[in-house]
């Protein structure tokens, strides 16, 4: 017989910043194991492109798209208490959605900096809020934050971007400390180095490419792809008495020197 561990059928997961990239990935890992998607993004052309995709794969009883703009706390309430009435019972919480800046800080603007960490760790903290009110009425949903191996690395010219995945750890220990109890599970993936279209300039210089095969144990960039296990198993029964945990996907960059 086989396992039903890691099965997400009949659970409804919510992935922020899924229309393309880390998110699209991890929805579709989602999807893949059973689940019923909504989909998440402000442009609303893709969102619905990806939306158009999803349905085709997985059937369109399946696939829901809804774009709101996650730093906003009034259109996140809105928009969790419409999926929550029109679609069913948020199960899984992927907090994925995210921008970069890079700007050396002595000539970065307040309004970038306050643009990254609102986009990167307010609105997690905004939609995690919201959907864990209704997890918590019935006693089970797992949360899973998207960090960075800048949780823990810094590098030049990133500082908002360092700062706010350094957030996105404690603020996993902050929905731990004060939900783990009313039976969810909130944990963190923190990718590392990973080849999409954020970072395609980074894999074409060819310095910094020499420097992350050489920096990174696995000998390569990780691809969208390496994080959907890691989503999966947090967002299904396998991960029932996993909390509060940062887990780094990253080839094994945070743990050589």
């Amino acid at each position: 017989m086989a396992s039903t561990l890691f099965d997400l059928t009949g659970r409804i997961a919510l992935i922020t910043g899924s229309s393309r990239g880390i998110g699209r990935v991890i929805a579709q890992a989602l999807a893949e194991a059973g689940a019923t998607i909504v989909l998440n993004g402000r442009d609303e052309e893709r969102l619905a492109a990806t939306h158009a995709d999803f349905s085709a794969e997985f059937g369109a009883e399946r696939v829901y798209a809804r774009a709101f703009d996650v730093a906003d706390a009034t259109a996140v309430a809105t928009a969790i208490a419409e999926i929550e009435a029109s679609i069913g019972a948020i199960g899984v919480l992927v907090n994925n959605a995210g921008i970069q800046h890079r700007e050396p800080m002595l000539d970065l603007d307040v309004e970038d900096w306050n643009r990254v960490i609102s986009t990167n760790l307010t609105s997690a903290f905004l939609v995690g809020r919201e959907v864990a009110r209704h997890m918590l009425a019935r006693g089970e949903g797992k949360i899973i934050n998207i960090a960075s191996v800048q949780t823990e690395l810094a590098r030049p010219t990133i500082g908002p971007y360092t700062v706010s995945k350094g957030g996105i750890r404690n603020l996993t220990r902050a929905m731990t400390a004060e939900w783990a109890n009313g039976g969810l599970q909130i944990n963190a993936i923190a990718p590392g180095y990973i080849h999409t279209e954020m970072t395609q300039a980074l894999v074409d210089d060819d310095t910094f490419n020499s420097w992350i095969l050489g920096r990174t144990p696995a000998g390569r960039w990780g691809t969208p792809a390496d994080l959907g296990g890691p989503a999966v198993w947090l967002a299904s029964s396998g991960s029932d008495y996993v909390n509060g945990q940062v887990i780094f996907i990253d080839g094994g960059m945070t743990v050589v020197v």
